[in-house]
């Protein structure tokens, strides 16, 4: 059995600029997908999974996140003394417990690479996950538990894949596929943002990976890449071969909430799976598409 996975790093540095002005004072990890902030999608998923220790890799105008996963007690002693038990019950509720959680700086934006490189203090010699806040995933089974179960299989690294139309393979990290068993394929090599005609296939990675702690040696180098930058794609090729490396076509819907319509797209659709929502929202968004379809 392969050591367990208990630590998730998540990289939140970036400036979400796609998303000004909103994101001038507000980190992109804290806009809401209905009532919840996107960084709480991603550890409730990755608890879910069993991890147990949190890794932000954050920036100087960040620090937003850090008080979202601390307590605040004006609001709590305010939910207590209103008798608002189940508010402040489903709050605390939020919270990794005390000592999960580290917030580490990315001094420079040098790329995804550079970002788990600045956690390799705190993974040491153990398998750790990579979570991309961006990358919504709804499923029964939690996406990172459906990973945690081909690694306990397989072992090695393990991606999230889908297939992607090959006009955007210019957007993503790419595999060059071995054999395939059911949803889990070999991976014999990876491209990182590959032209729609040089893409050895449409299997992109989203974002979710294990990674076993030999990947940080090969960050050391910081060799940049793609955009000039220090790509994560790029350490990880340089394992293959070493180590079983599989790419899993999750089961789930995956939003890409790092752009204004897979963001808008995640909302309505989140929205209209609680009860709660349904009946009201069902006419709006009738009468909305009426309107837009008028000459």
């Amino acid at each position: 059995m392969p050591k367990p996975i208990k630590k998730a790093v998540l990289p939140v540095a970036g400036l979400g600029t796609r998303f000004l002005p909103v994101t001038k004072s507000v980190p992109k990890e804290l806009l809401p997908i209905v009532d919840t902030p996107l960084v709480q999608y991603a550890i409730d998923e990755a608890r879910a999974a069993g991890i147990e220790e949190f890794i932000f890799v954050n920036g100087r105008s960040k620090g937003a996140i850090e008080d979202y996963f601390d307590h605040a007690w004006e609001l709590q002693s305010l939910l207590k003394e209103r008798g608002k038990d189940s508010e402040l019950e489903a709050l605390t509720a939020l919270m990794p417990g005390p000592g999960k959680t580290a917030f580490i700086r990315q001094q420079e934006p040098l790329g995804l690479g550079h970002a788990v490189w600045c956690a390799k203090s705190y993974i040491g010699d153990e398998p750790f996950a990579v979570m991309l806040v961006d990358d919504l995933v709804v499923s029964d089974t939690p996406c990172l538990a459906q990973m945690i179960e081909v690694y306990n299989e397989t072992g090695g690294n393990v991606v999230a894949v889908e297939n992607v139309p090959r006009e955007h393979t210019n957007r993503y990290g790419v595999l060059d596929i071995g054999e395939t068993r059911g949803n889990r394929v070999e991976v014999k090599g990876l491209v990182e943002k590959p032209a729609p005609e040089d893409a050895p296939s449409t299997l992109s990675i989203i974002g979710r990976y294990i990674l076993l702690p030999e990947v940080m040696s090969h960050l050391d180098a910081h060799e940049t890449g793609a955009g000039g930058e220090i790509q994560l794609t790029d350490a990880m090729a340089k394992m293959l071969g070493d180590k079983p490396f599989h790419g899993l076509q999750f089961e789930g819907i995956r939003y890409d909430c790092g752009s204004k319509l897979g963001f808008l797209h995640a909302n309505i659709a989140l929205a209209m799976a609680r009860p709660e929502f349904t009946d009201g929202l069902l006419p709006l968004l009738k009468d909305a598409v009426a309107k837009a379809e008028k000459p």
